[in-house]
């Protein structure tokens, strides 16, 4: 089976000498709802940015990432066709990046605009049919009763919500979640991480997230990724990530990791484990 996501001797380093990304080597498979976690400055956006084509790798390490087939960079090199290859991947960013004096059905159908025309896209004009998918998409997330307020109206929770009807409609094939509850209250970070596990089971859309808490991670995704100082330190079932392990990987930053917090003692008594699927001996080593 051709994977979804495939990255091959990744690396970044920026202006000043910091090494942000180092070799990373990563396949996941369609459907696949990965967690992406670390500590603050391990690399977890930098990463998910690099999917998205919306950074360039270091050309000296000769790396590539290829989703669904199609090549979002090589050697250093954004694709010459990235707005196409774009157009698959769905990117939820942990500030929403809505347009908030915009009505929230308007900035839902941004999704399809790689899909009409340039004028249509200038004066915002949108057929029946793609107003209904919109609202179906805002109806799936909870929301469909926003659909005419400015997003700004918006708490943080349905913001973060209409982001992801917007990668909904888009027809996002790859979702990537940048940190998409770490400004949220309890109830809405379990109501959002409910709809990403939704759409990654309905839609059959492979989804990673990069999360701050391991708890999360073990509650929602069979499969854990763990960045310490922009290398892959583990890559496993997340059920295998303990207290001891991620002590033995990320020193006193484990507890970082470990911190349960607000929202982790909402969502304990009110979420489910996933089921865990059969996974080969992780890769963990030490940082």
């Amino acid at each position: 089976m051709e994977a979804a996501i495939r990255i091959n001797t990744l690396s970044k380093t920026f202006g000043n000498g910091r090494k942000a990304l180092q070799q990373i080597d990563l396949s996941i498979a369609p459907g696949e709802m990965v967690a992406l976690i670390g500590a603050s400055g391990s690399g977890k956006s930098t990463l998910l940015r690099h999917m998205a084509g919306l950074m360039a790798g270091d050309a000296s390490a000769q790396g590539s990432i290829v989703i669904h087939g199609r090549t979002v960079q090589r050697n250093g090199k954004i694709a010459s066709n990235i707005r196409s290859v774009r157009s698959g991947i769905g990117f939820v960013f942990q500030q929403f990046n809505l347009v908030g004096r915009l009505p929230v059905i308007v900035n839902v159908l941004a999704g399809t605009l790689h899909k009409v025309p340039m004028w249509r896209s200038l004066i915002r004009w949108f057929t029946p049919e793609e107003k209904a998918r919109g609202l179906e998409a805002l109806r799936r997330v909870g929301i469909a009763e926003c659909c005419g307020q400015r997003a700004s109206t918006l708490s943080g929770g349905q913001q973060q919500r209409a982001a992801i009807a917007r990668a909904m409609v888009q027809g996002a094939k790859v979702v990537l979640a940048d940190e998409p509850i770490a400004s949220l209250d309890p109830e809405s970070s379990r109501k959002v991480m409910d709809i990403l596990a939704r759409v990654n089971r309905e839609d059959q859309c492979t989804v990673v997230v990069s999360l701050h808490q391991v708890n999360v991670a073990m509650k929602y995704c069979a499969r854990t990724i763990a960045l310490h100082q922009g290398k892959v330190v583990y890559d496993g079932p997340s059920v295998g990530l303990t207290p001891a392990v991620l002590r033995d990987l990320y020193g006193a930053e484990a507890d970082d990791i470990l911190s349960l917090g607000d929202a982790i003692s909402s969502l304990e008594d009110k979420v489910k484990p996933v089921p865990h699927l059969a996974w080969p001996t992780p890769m963990a080593q030490a940082a």
